[in-house]
């Protein structure tokens, strides 16, 4: 039996994204979807966009992400096809959502290979940014740094901030230095709004965050 009504496949997408990501790494789980599906809801009401689109791109954005997949930018968008034309889906909006999700990641703009923009790209990408920042983002930094045994912080080892995109992709570097490397670099990157008014309190937590981090780190607190 098809699904036919909006309401219906975002539960259904709901229901799918959250058994495939049950044994996800903590900062790429069901709960950081979660969290910018509702950041993407919050961001939408104050721009002109299918809110259709955005509540499907916002849940599968990361069903399948490259990092976990030996660097492969496709699988996700193959699984998130295959799924919404299973839900007969309208093509133009399954395009639309696969085109956010290949062009959604931070990488791309490193060395501007985005090569597609939509008001709904805009605000799925603000949502899913803003989840990298704050508190949350701290947590999710830390999380995947352990997750893949890196140092914490090497004062040896600088930032580096002339990355190319192959070379931020198979980074290796402590957690403190993705700070510098994304994180911080974000709240000058946001496209909406709403998303540069929610940005702007994360991106000052971090630094706090920050200043924290190297007074115990030296001693001196």
């Amino acid at each position: 039996m098809s699904i036919k009504t909006d309401t219906a496949i975002v539960l259904k997408t709901q229901e799918f994204v959250k058994l495939k990501l049950a044994n996800a790494e903590g900062g790429h789980d069901w709960f950081h979807t979660l969290r910018v599906y509702n950041n993407a809801l919050r961001i939408s009401k104050t721009e002109q966009v299918n809110l259709f689109v955005v509540e499907l791109a916002a849940l599968l954005h990361d069903i399948a992400d490259s990092k976990f997949y030996n660097g492969d930018d496709t699988v996700g968008s193959k699984i998130a096809r295959e799924f919404l034309f299973s839900l007969n889906v309208d093509s133009l909006i399954i395009e639309h959502v696969i085109k956010i999700i290949e062009n959604i990641s931070f990488n791309k703009s490193i060395d501007n290979t985005t090569l597609f923009v939509s008001e709904e790209l805009k605000v799925v990408q603000d949502a899913d940014r803003l989840d990298a920042m704050g508190a949350i983002g701290i947590a999710r930094a830390f999380n995947y740094g352990g997750y893949k045994n890196r140092a914490i912080h090497n004062p040896d080892i600088r930032p580096n901030l002339d990355m190319s995109r192959a070379e931020y992709k198979a980074s290796t570097a402590p957690t403190i230095n993705h700070f510098y490397e994304k994180l911080l670099l974000l709240k000058n990157q946001m496209n909406t709004r709403t998303g540069k008014l929610l940005a702007e309190g994360r991106h000052a937590f971090m630094e706090s965050y920050l200043k924290q981090f190297y007074s115990e780190w030296q001693g001196k607190y």
